[in-house]
């Protein structure tokens, strides 16, 4: 018995102990629907469109709305620059360039990826929720070392002005800028994004659960606020907004995606110890007085 055969003998063991997903009913219908009405050709296609236009803005809302509140001020890294509406709005123009000149050409390529790989679409064929999410994990993992290679090279001062200083023109980020970047650098970091699709993909949904995951992941750590109650901070060793938004404000070091490790291991986020302990120390002593 090989590698292979050994890990779907525990997950097909494991499954007898999985609970059922309780959203399985209302989705399975709808799903059902999508596949039986639409060609798949319509489905990867101006699905894939209409599902990341509708989480990029949905995710983006709750921080968009946070600065009109001011009991949550309190929670933005960087108080001292808040959002300006000609920001917003220089930032919204260049999202609606890149997303539809820049990746609606590269989605046009999803349906044909599903024909040459044959990706099922069919309801039947989905795997099971803990399968997906294990999929998905894996594929967060190898986007992430890919974001951190790419990302440091981009940074480069022989490369930094032509490319990626473009991204960082917000040196306090929020949520809409997770896609704000050069046309250039949508394409070459977003390669990590299909690194997983390409190894790991087994069904259509498995594309937009990951589209969902990473949105999620990349708006929140542009977001500009340190939430106490944020979910994804019981992810281990997840980098969250402070990690990120330290990396805008200081140009250098902490340039993984997601997950902190591969700046523990490069020693990329030695700044951002030091800033934190003169942070820490600053509090301390202002509670001293």
């Amino acid at each position: 018995m090989d590698v292979n055969d050994s890990v779907i003998t525990t997950v097909r063991l494991m499954a007898d102990y999985m609970p059922d997903n309780p959203l399985s009913g209302p989705f399975e219908a709808s799903w059902r629907y999508m596949t039986t009405h639409y060609t798949e050709f319509q489905i990867a296609t101006w699905g894939s469109l209409i599902v990341h236009e509708l989480l990029y803005f949905l995710i983006c809302l709750p921080g968009f709305i946070f600065q009109f509140l001011p009991f949550m001020q309190k929670y933005k890294i960087q108080h001292e620059k808040p959002e300006t509406w000609e920001a917003q709005l220089q930032c919204l123009k260049v999202l609606m360039f890149n997303h539809f000149f820049i990746q609606l050409p590269l989605m046009c390529g999803t349906y044909h990826f599903t024909q040459w790989f044959g990706i099922p679409y069919d309801y039947d064929s989905m795997p099971p929720w803990y399968v997906l999410c294990l999929q998905l994990y894996c594929c967060a993992v190898l986007e992430d070392l890919w974001h951190y290679v790419i990302h440091r090279v981009m940074h480069h001062r022989r490369y930094y002005k032509y490319v990626h200083k473009v991204h960082h023109h917000f040196q306090a980020p929020f949520g809409a800028v997770a896609e704000y970047a050069h046309p250039v650098e949508t394409v070459v970091l977003g390669t990590g994004f299909f690194l997983g699709i390409l190894l790991f993909c087994t069904h259509m949904v498995q594309m937009w659960a990951w589209v969902a995951v990473r949105l999620l992941e990349t708006i929140d750590v542009h977001s500009g606020y340190d939430l106490p109650f944020n979910p994804l901070h019981l992810i281990p060793f997840y980098g969250g907004a402070r990690f990120h938004d330290f990396h805008h404000m200081n140009f250098t070091g902490n340039y993984s995606s997601t997950f902190t490790w591969w700046d523990k291991l490069f020693g990329t986020d030695q700044q951002y110890k030091d800033y934190r302990r003169k942070v820490a120390a600053r509090e301390t002593a202002q509670k001293q007085e």
